[in-house]
């Protein structure tokens, strides 16, 4: 049984020619236990699917469960299993927040400890004696965390979870999603930070104007846009014809030479040796290489068409995108220094 499971759900506001669709046809199912990004720009109809969910509006057509309750006919049963952080929630200013999670743990039949549930977000007794109008926008989003884990909910549904969090934050937000997962908390995680999508799930939806473009693992969308890594090989002098006989080799799908030194993008890792192999044979001399990952930016930007380019703005800009530049990566680079030492000797 799906934790999730959507069919045909639409959201239209307005009648007739006036009508706005905010949300289309959506089918949509996440296992137990799935951490699933659910991705897209600001007004995609990713808060609009929660709250259909959670039967805060109803859908104009179609039909949607959560662990097998009718999110229409069987609300209560719903909400009492699953535990939500909104977006742009409001808390009372001058409450501490003990009284935030006494009041949650209530409401929600729970029986966790308060400081137990602190802990787990990163806060202290001394925070939570405190009134939540003294809170940071940090302090204040963890506390949101703590309330909705009061419960102990089979589904953690979090809309943006990350707004106002420093990296600290950030990174205790992704460990307690992992946490949960592997304890079959199954964690709906909705956010246009493609970054923090890719870091802790499972699967990813890419949502685009209301409407579902596509499900799949991080790699699997990569395969299916065809949206490749990036070998950057720095060589001495100019190559004998290498353009034209990389373009061969199989796993390349984009040749070309810049100032930094020939770039060959890729979907097949095993591409990468083969293509140093061939400028070797060709006399070049192979002084340095740089591997780059494909990011998320690249494949929201190939499945909606919408977005800046992140390969140029990390080449352009030190900070890059709102995930930083596109990343460089030595891992895998030993493999290739051990080819280049084979060829060598």
């Amino acid at each position: 049984m799906p934790a999730i499971r959507t069919r045909g759900l639409t959201k239209r506001y307005g009648a007739g020619d006036e009508a706005v669709v905010a949300l289309e046809d959506l089918d949509l199912e996440v296992a137990e236990g799935e951490v699933f990004g659910f991705l897209g720009p600001n007004g995609a109809g990713k808060t609009t699917t929660i709250d259909l969910l959670l039967d805060f509006v109803r859908p104009s057509e179609g039909s949607a469960s959560v662990l097998g309750y009718d999110t229409q006919d069987e609300t209560d049963a719903v909400r009492d299993r699953v535990g939500v952080l909104p977006e742009g929630f409001d808390l009372w200013n001058r409450s501490s927040g003990y009284r935030h999670l006494e009041f949650a743990i209530d409401s929600q039949n729970g029986d966790a400890e308060p400081d137990a549930l602190l802990e787990r977000v990163g806060l202290d007794r001394d925070d939570g004696r405190r009134p939540v109008g003294d809170y940071s926008k940090g302090m204040l989003q963890r506390l949101a965390m703590a309330m909705a884990l009061a419960g102990d909910p089979a589904v953690l549904v979090l809309d943006e979870p990350s707004g106002g969090l420093d990296p600290h934050g950030i990174r205790t937000m992704q460990e307690l999603v992992r946490t949960e997962a592997e304890t079959g908390t199954t964690v709906f995680f909705s956010s246009h930070i493609l970054g923090q999508v890719a870091a802790v799930c499972d699967r990813v939806g890419i949502l685009d104007d209301g409407e579902l473009v596509t499900v799949d693992t991080i790699e699997g969308l990569r395969e299916t846009a065809g949206v490749g890594s990036r070998l950057v090989v720095q060589v001495a002098g100019e190559p004998g014809e290498p353009l034209a006989d990389l373009t061969a080799v199989e796993g390349v799908t984009d040749v070309s030479r810049a100032e930094d030194g020939i770039h060959v993008t890729y979907t097949d890792p095993r591409a990468k040796a083969t293509v140093v192999h061939r400028l070797v044979e060709s006399d070049a001399a192979v002084l340095d290489f740089d591997i780059e990952e494909a990011t998320l930016e690249d494949l929201f930007a190939a499945f909606t068409g919408a977005g800046t380019d992140a390969r140029s703005g990390a080449e352009n800009s030190s900070g890059g995108g709102p995930d930083g530049p596109r990343e460089t990566e030595r891992e895998d680079g030993g493999a290739l220094e051990a080819e280049l030492e084979e060829v060598d000797r």
